[in-house]
């Protein structure tokens, strides 16, 4: 719920903490379509999105012929901004849950594999780096 605040008679809108969560869980969905498409675009098909596992999530897990991509996807104001966000402590969830999603589909186990991102920034601009990170 949002309320209403005047103050020094200018009302503003105040989104309490679960409008925020909602808002960027919204806008992470959305960020995680754009991505989708823009992998599709580039050859890849989408196996999973937002595989969640005790170790973490996985936003997109995408495979390109003998290829599994697992894609963290960040959105922020811009795109250094959004690569900054993929911290050493993600990335290691990220792998952390690779090993599960990997026990889940164990068909896929004998393929390469990288780490990527999709970076994109609202000024509607996005990125895709492939082999983002390794551990």
């Amino acid at each position: 719920m949002n309320w209403l605040c005047s103050i020094n008679g200018t009302r503003k809108r105040i989104m309490t903490t679960k409008a925020k969560k909602q808002a960027a869980y919204e806008r992470g969905l959305k960020a995680e379509d754009q991505a989708a498409s823009m992998l599709a675009r580039k050859g890849y098909e989408i196996l999973s999105r937002r595989f969640r596992s005790p170790a973490g999530e996985i936003d997109l897990v995408a495979s390109n012929g003998e290829h599994v991509a697992f894609v963290e996807v960040k959105a922020r104001r811009s795109l250094s901004d959004a690569a900054w966000a993929v911290t050493p402590r993600q990335q290691r969830r990220i792998a952390d849950a690779a090993g599960y999603w990997l026990q889940n589909f164990p068909e896929y186990q004998n393929r390469d594999m990288s780490f990527d991102a999709v970076l994109i920034a609202s000024a509607n601009r996005s990125e895709y780096i492939p082999d983002a990170f390794q551990l």
